[in-house]
């Protein structure tokens, strides 16, 4: 059995988690103060994801800044990163809009800014 020492972000409290893991599988998660505390150790253990924040060009010659709507596996990052770095946005784009649709399983890459 291992342990993984964990400070919960799901909150502004930022418990101290232990998660006791066998063969890859949770055991135990102690130390949360909330539920949410102990689903995020379990999937930060097991199958951990980030929302990916980035910028990518726009046929102005501008950086447009962007990010996925959704997390995505913290193994596909630098996947998604590849695509963002091999496309050119058309502007205008306005906040929100999606640039590159499912760019990782049903996560879109979406404007951060409107540019014009």
């Amino acid at each position: 059995m291992t342990e993984k020492l964990l400070t919960c972000v799901e909150c502004p409290r930022g418990c101290q988690i232990t998660v006791t893991l066998d063969d890859g599988k949770v055991v135990s998660v102690v130390g949360n103060f909330c539920p949410r505390g102990k689903v995020y150790a379990e999937n930060e253990c097991v199958n951990p994801k980030r929302v990916v924040t980035s910028t990518m060009n726009s046929d102005i010659g501008v950086l447009v800044p962007v990010r996925t709507d959704k997390p995505v596996l913290k193994a596909n990052i630098f996947d998604v990163m590849k695509k963002i770095n091999a496309t050119t946005c058309k502007t205008p784009i306005k906040l929100g809009d999606v640039i590159i649709a499912n760019i990782d399983g049903d996560a879109n890459l979406i404007a951060s800014k409107t540019v014009k």
